[in-house]
């Protein structure tokens, strides 16, 4: 959808062939006993430029349509840290000295850990593991459980063990480098499919443009009119065609194009880590400490108040990112497990109405060191790759689908005339 809102701005008119019944893909809401909830949480940092951009494009309101709050990371009992408002990166390193939980010399070894990367321009000369980084640098184990574990899983989805230190060093970089309202959180009052694509599709509609939902495009050929589309009985040949699909998708539509089963093995090469969501409803004066607070060595890593955040009142959400022996549990299980930590960690005696697990286990690739990543363009003229999982600095978030989006519609402004364009969502 961000691509085709950044062609349809620009006065090109897209089909956009979506496979499901609703937009969104893994960013999507989903209707639960009566509770609109998202297929998974999903946080925005001010740094998302062109997510936030776009979201403004298509009609929404920053302001409105998030809570936002300024750097702040509370692990229950265990860590304290927040920003004050100082120029970036001032504000990190005064957050830094000042954080709760971490001992003086835990504490000047963070600091002094940022200002040599900040030294070196957060750039690594060879990619390493985020552990063999941490390590080089001396950050104690205490520290690394505390801080930077959890900043990592968050961010990449992989553990310190397997993520890329340079994706990592792209996304301190870009939070904590440049402005101070880089690092603020920005947390969605509304489901993702009002947040963005129910928007982008009115917005592509006003445009010209045509959005098919439940239309799975099967087959792509490339012949010398240009590229056709296979889509059930409906057979349509364009100029230029975006397939922004997950990676099983993207591959299997691939491997239909000899020209580009490079590609195609390059997709089906990527490792993939899951992300599960248990939802729990409350009574409704059950609530948090926090809007979002994180649980030290836990099952849970994080937890969402969602009425805080969105006036749901006793709805919580628990977050349990990248591989682990959650995966072994039955839904029901784990969600007992959830309870009980809740109970331990809160006091919270009441049982939930209800819960719900929600599992996406190809939430996001492995963002491994030195990952070698397919690119927007392929060999074959007119086919665009977009999705999290292509080349670009950011691991696998929102802003990472964004930007790969927005760079194949600037990919197809620059060579091409005003013919139709297509987008395979």
């Amino acid at each position: 959808m961000a691509a085709a809102v950044e062609l349809a701005a620009r006065g090109i008119p897209v089909n956009v062939f979506e496979s499901a019944r609703q937009p969104g893909g893994r960013a999507r809401g989903v209707l639960y006993q009566d509770t609109q909830l998202d297929n998974g949480q999903h946080l925005l940092l001010g740094c998302y430029h062109d997510t936030l951009r776009l979201i403004e494009q298509v009609g929404g309101n920053i302001e409105r349509d998030f809570l936002r709050l300024p750097l702040q990371l509370d692990l229950h009992n265990h860590l304290v840290l927040r920003a004050p408002h100082l120029p970036a990166p001032l504000h990190l390193l005064a957050a830094l000295l000042r954080a709760e939980g971490l001992s003086t010399a835990e504490r000047w070894r963070a600091m002094r850990f940022m200002l040599a990367l900040r030294l070196q321009r957060f750039y690594l000369t060879q990619d390493t593991s985020v552990s063999a980084l941490l390590a080089q640098y001396r950050q104690p184990p205490a520290l690394i459980s505390k801080l930077w574990e959890p900043l990592c899983i968050a961010a990449l989805n992989t553990p310190i063990a397997q993520a890329s230190a340079q994706v990592l060093l792209n996304v301190l970089r870009d939070a904590f480098n440049r402005r101070r309202a880089d690092s603020d959180m920005l947390l969605p009052r509304i489901d993702f499919t009002q947040l963005f694509p129910q928007r982008a599709i009115e917005f592509v509609r006003q445009h010209h443009g045509k959005v098919q939902l439940a239309c799975r495009v099967d087959a792509l050929r490339h012949t010398p009119e240009g590229i056709t589309l296979h889509a059930a009985e409906n057979v349509q040949t364009f100029t230029h065609v975006i397939c922004a699909t997950s990676p099983t998708a993207a591959a299997k539509l691939l491997h239909t194009l000899p020209e580009l089963a490079g590609v195609a093995a390059k997709i089906d090469a990527l490792q993939m880590q899951p992300i599960y969501t248990v939802y729990l409803q409350y009574p409704p004066q059950i609530s948090l400490p926090h809007a979002m607070i994180g649980l030290h060595q836990s099952m849970s890593q994080w937890l969402f108040d969602k009425g805080k955040i969105s006036g749901q009142a006793g709805l919580i959400a628990s977050v349990i990112s990248a591989e682990g022996t959650h995966q072994q549990l039955t839904h029901d299980e784990l969600a007992m497990k959830v309870i009980a930590e809740l109970r331990e960690q809160f006091g919270l005696r009441e049982w939930p109405i209800w819960y719900q697990v929600i599992a996406e286990k190809r939430a996001t690739f492995c963002c491994a060191p030195n990952l070698d990543r397919p690119g927007q363009s392929t060999p074959l003229p007119g086919i665009f790759l977009a999705g999290d999982y292509t080349a670009g600095d950011y691991p696998a978030t929102l802003e990472g689908a964004v930007r790969s989006g927005v760079k194949c519609a600037q990919e197809i402004l620059l060579h091409s005339s005003d013919k139709p364009c297509h987008q395979q969502g």
